[in-house]
């Protein structure tokens, strides 16, 4: 292991800035286990399983979402990348359809796999008497990140159109939406201009530090702290829930579809992130670091589409075994919490299967000793 991460290092060119890569990788990594967290299998004794949350009963928890709700960071490193990509292939007289077929076949060639195994597990499961809800749920869970390939696979088609956007424009909409949603009692659909224009705010604030913005440690503070301070104002007094995820049964989701609170809130992402720039890259000069930083991103697409089919793998193979605390029982207690959490690492045992089955088919190729860390 110390002799391949030294490989890493060495193959790794001199000028990339690895800490963009550890960025992405806390953002995915966050996604995961906020997903693995929060997310619970309830069965009600006769098979059937439906969906549940801790956050429901326990809002007190909602500090966790604080924490792995990190979307708004892979959206900046998205912005970030995308823009330096699009400069590149234009200084190398790449056309616009060419470099956005390569960017998006990134994107979208691993999501056939998962397509293909749930058509034919829900197809097997409804044949072999499976209910129709227990179906549904396990479905929705395992499709549900796809949501947000479309939401950024649409950004990067727009990335020559945006890449100079100031990200004031995109907040005033999202503030306009809420108002008109919330203080005029607006139709609920208009929320959803804001699944484009809340995510086009970290987006932005990617295109405008590839362009050499953002620098001044004052702008990241500012970020920061003004963004928490939008968001607990907001939450205080506006009436905003405090999870920064949706919980089943809430009125107002701070996700579904994002709200003027979960922009603010990734406002302060986006700040704390720019300036974590500086601790990561001193860190990130250690093989065994980087080693382990430019593994995620390889293998990106593959944690990020499967991890909640490795939790549903754990969750129906346990049921052989009765209701299993913190696995099929009710998310109501601090024992469920604590019991989640020994669950942990049976769920990353899980997706490391589905890493190794499917890695070398989102890679495209087999595997050779890697010159470059591919950018997502």
């Amino acid at each position: 292991m110390v002799e391949l991460a030294r490989r890493v290092d060495a193959a790794t060119p001199s000028d990339r800035d690895r800490a963009v890569d550890a960025l992405r990788a806390l953002a995915i990594l966050g996604v995961v286990l906020g997903h693995w967290l929060v997310t619970a299998l309830v069965t009600d004794g006769g098979g059937v399983l439906h969906g549940a949350s801790p956050l429901q009963h326990m809002p007190w928890l909602a500090p966790v979402s604080w924490i792995f709700q990190t979307l708004a960071v892979f959206f900046l490193v998205g912005g970030h990348v995308g823009a330096k990509s699009h400069a590149a292939a234009r200084a190398r007289g790449t056309g616009y359809r060419k470099w956005l077929a390569t960017r998006l076949a990134r994107l979208f060639v691993p999501v056939a796999a998962v397509l293909v195994l749930w058509t034919v597990a829900a197809a097997g499961m409804l044949a072999t008497g499976v209910g129709l809800e227990t179906v549904r749920t396990l479905v929705t869970l395992a499709l549900s990140p796809l949501w947000f390939l479309l939401v950024f696979a649409v950004l990067t088609a727009a990335t020559p159109l945006v890449a100079r956007l100031h990200p004031l424009w995109p907040l005033a909409v999202v503030l306009h939406v809420d108002l008109f949603r919330f203080g005029f009692g607006g139709p609920a659909w208009l929320g959803w201009i804001n699944v484009a224009a809340g995510w086009l705010v970290p987006y932005c604030l990617g295109a405008a530090w590839a362009r050499g913005g953002l620098r001044v440690r004052a702008t990241r503070w500012a970020l920061l702290l003004g963004g928490a301070a939008a968001t607990a104002a907001l939450v205080l007094w506006a009436g905003y829930p405090a999870s920064m995820v949706g919980v089943p049964g809430a009125e107002i989701s701070n996700l579904d579809p994002p709200t003027l609170a979960a922009v603010a809130f990734g406002l302060a992402q986006c700040g704390a992130a720019l300036l974590l720039l500086g601790p990561l890259r001193r860190v990130l000069q250690k093989p065994a670091a980087w080693a382990a930083v430019a593994l995620v991103n390889l293998s990106a697409m593959t944690v990020f589409l499967w991890h909640q089919t490795a939790l549903m793998a754990v969750t129906t193979t346990g049921l052989l075994a009765g209701a299993l605390p913190g696995l099929h029982t009710a998310p109501d207690s601090p024992g469920w919490v604590l019991a989640r959490l020994a669950w942990l690492p049976v769920f990353a045992l899980a997706l490391s299967v589905c890493w190794g089955a499917f890695r070398l088919y989102e890679q495209g190729r087999r595997p050779a000793p890697p010159k470059v860390v591919r950018d997502a």
